[in-house]
C-alpha cells in the first residue's frame, strides 16, 4: 500500500491540478502495479495524524527483523482533504492497474484579490523524514512555478554511523541532492534533472498523440454530457473490431560527468480510451450491468540500445474485478530473458460506508439507478516469473486499519522455500 507521505503527495498533485502520470518515468505504471508490487518484509507499523488541512505528521516502526523507526512531517501551502484510514477510498491507497484519462494542459490557479491586490501564492509542499537509529534524513521540496512548470528538490543526508549494516532499517545510500524541473503542457511533458552524487544530467520527454482532454470539464460534467446524448440500444452503430486508443512515445537521455558515461532509453505506450464506451453502457442498472465495449488495456514497450535490454508488457482488465498482466524481458547481447505474469483481484462486500465507485470507469458512476452497495474492501495480487519466484499479497481494511500481508517463495530452493514474509499495518486520522 502507499505510504502516508505518498498518499498526501498524490492528494496535493490532485488539489493543484498537476498530472504526474504524464511523466516518462511513469509510462509503465499500469503494468508495474501488478508485476512489481512490493511485498512487506517483517513487521511494519505506521501511524499518521492530520491536525489540520496544512500540516501532517507520521510515525513508523519496523519490529522485525530489526528494530528501527522514523518520524516524518509534511506541510503544504494549500489545504488538502486527507481522510482517515477507515474512510479513505481503498483504491486511493493501492498501486493498481488503471487506464488514465486523456492528458490535459494544467490550468492557471484562480487569482484572489484582497483590497485590490493579488494574494495568490505559489503552491508548495515540504516533506522531511528522520530515520532512527541511523540518523538518515530525507527531504523533498516541491514548488509550482507556473501552471505548466514545477520544480522538485530531493535530498538525502546519511551521516556515518557505527551501526552495522545488518541492523540498519534502510539501504545505506550516500548523501545526495537531486533537482528536477518538469514542464507539462498536456500534449507533451519534459523533465530536466541533475544529481550531485555522480554529476548526472538527464532529460526525459513524453509526447501524446491525439487530442487532449477537456481541461475545464470534470469527470461528472463529462459523464453528464455523454448522458444527454444517450441512444437506445437498437439505435447504436455497430462496434468495429480492434482496440481504439491513443499512443504515447518518450525517451530518456542521461550523462554522467563523473563517470564519463551516457545512456539512452526509449519507450512507447498504447492505452485504450476510457470514453470509447457505447452510449448504452451509461445506463447501469441491476438488469443491465456496466460492460465496456473494449477491455481497458495498456501495452508498453521499452528499449535501451546501449544495454541491449528490451521489455514489453500487456495489461488488461478482463472483468470488473480482475486484471491480468504479462511482461517479457530480453537482452540482445546476452540472450538472457525473463517472462513474468501477474493478476489483480478485487474483493468486495456490502458496506454502509459511501460506495467506493470504480474511478476507472467514470461513465459507470452516472447510473440512473444505483447498484447494490458493494464497496471494495481488499485486493489479492499474485505474480510468477521464470526465475522461479512466486509472490502473493493480500491488502485490505480491518476496521479502521489498512493491512498488507505478503509472502515471496523460491520454487527452486528446497532449503529456503520462503524468501520473505511480512505484515504491514497502517492507521492515520484526520480528526
Amino acid at each position: 500500500m502507499h505510504p502516508f507521505a505518498t498518499y498526501v503527495l498524490r492528494n496535493y498533485y490532485q488539489a493543484t491540478g498537476w498530472n504526474d502520470d504524464n511523466l516518462f518515468a511513469n509510462i509503465t505504471r499500469s503494468s508495474n502495479a501488478i508485476l512489481d508490487f512490493t511485498v512487506p518484509r517483517g513487521l511494519h507499523i505506521s501511524v499518521a495524524k492530520s491536525p489540520n488541512s496544512l500540516f501532517k505528521t507520521s510515525y513508523s516502526m519496523t519490529a522485525m527483523p530489526s528494530l528501527n523507526g522514523s518520524v516524518g512531517y509534511i506541510f503544504t501551502s494549500c489545504g488538502l482533504n486527507i481522510k482517515s484510514s477507515g474512510t479513505v477510498p481503498f483504491k486511493d491507497m493501492i498501486d493498481r492497474f488503471l487506464v488514465y484519462e486523456q492528458p490535459r494542459k494544467p490550468e492557471a490557479k484562480e487569482i484572489e484579490y484582497l483590497a485590490g491586490e493579488s494574494i495568490t501564492n505559489r503552491d508548495y509542499l515540504l516533506y522531511g523524514r528522520l530515520y532512527l537509529p541511523t540518523g538518515r534524513l530525507d527531504a523533498v521540496y516541491s514548488l509550482r512555478l507556473s501552471p505548466t512548470l514545477q520544480a522538485l528538490v530531493a535530498a538525502i543526508s546519511d551521516p556515518p554511523s557505527p551501526t552495522p549494516q545488518d541492523f540498519r532499517g534502510r539501504r545505506s545510500d550516500p548523501s545526495n541532492i537531486m533537482v528536477s524541473l518538469q514542464h507539462d503542457v498536456g500534449k507533451w511533458c519534459t523533465e530536466y534533472s541533475w544529481s550531485a552524487e555522480d554529476e548526472m544530467w538527464g532529460v526525459k520527454f513524453l509526447h501524446n498523440f491525439g487530442r487532449l482532454g477537456h481541461s475545464t470539464e470534470s469527470a461528472d460534467e463529462a459523464a453528464t454530457r455523454k448522458r444527454i446524448g444517450v441512444k437506445r440500444v437498437d439505435e447504436e452503430e455497430p462496434v468495429e473490431g480492434g482496440l481504439k486508443g491513443r499512443v504515447s512515445v518518450g525517451a530518456e537521455l542521461y550523462f554522467s560527468a563523473k563517470e564519463k558515461s551516457a545512456g539512452l532509453s526509449t519507450g512507447i505506450r498504447f492505452t485504450t480510451l476510457p470514453d470509447a464506451t457505447p452510449p448504452s453502457a451509461q445506463l447501469q442498472t441491476l438488469s443491465t450491468p456496466y460492460r465496456p465495449a473494449q477491455p481497458p488495456t495498456t501495452i508498453t514497450a521499452l528499449f535501451n540500445p546501449m544495454l541491449g535490454h528490451i521489455s514489453s508488457a500487456y495489461t488488461a482488465r478482463v472483468s470488473k474485478d480482475l486484471a491480468l498482466s504479462s511482461r517479457f524481458d530480453f537482452n540482445v547481447y546476452s540472450f538472457e530473458s525473463e517472462w513474468t505474469v501477474g493478476a489483480e483481484w478485487w474483493l468486495r462486500r456490502p458496506s454502509r460506508l459511501p460506495i467506493d465507485h470504480d474511478s476507472d470507469n467514470p461513465i459507470a458512476v452516472t447510473a440512473l439507478e444505483p447498484v447494490p452497495p458493494l464497496a471494495v474492501n481488499g485486493v489479492v495480487k499474485a505474480r510468477a516469473s521464470t526465475n522461479n519466484n512466486v509472490s502473493l499479497m493480500w491488502e485490505g481494511r480491518l476496521r479502521n486499519m489498512l493491512v498488507s500481508l505478503g509472502v515471496v517463495s523460491d520454487l527452486s530452493s528446497r532449503s529456503k522455500f520462503i524468501k520473505a514474509l511480512g505484515l504491514e499495518v497502517a492507521y492515520f486520522s484526520s480528526e
